[in-house]
């Protein structure tokens, strides 16, 4: 079984099939669960510091944020050429 590994910026990578969503954090929804996430301590942020421009949902239920824009993660998600793959040997 493969599991495809997407870079969401500055060398940080998510497993691809764990991905939920991928929202802009401009609306007052995003900001409030973004809050939420961090009370519950599932927030992990993954800017460096940086503006947030992508908060990522994972079926964990644990809230990405990053600094890369909604659409590059999209394109990473699509693009073969731009992930990592590791076979697992079972």
């Amino acid at each position: 079984m493969a599991i495809k590994l997407i870079n969401i910026g500055f060398g940080n990578i998510v497993s691809a099939g764990r991905i939920v969503a991928i929202v802009s954090p401009e609306s007052a929804p995003i900001k409030r669960v973004i809050s939420e996430a961090r009370e519950r301590g599932v927030l992990i942020d993954a800017t460096y510091g940086r503006r947030t421009r992508a908060v990522i949902v994972v079926d964990s239920g644990h809230i990405i944020l990053s600094a890369v824009q909604p659409e590059t993660v999209k394109h990473r998600l699509q693009a073969k050429e731009n992930s990592f793959e590791y076979k697992d040997s079972e």
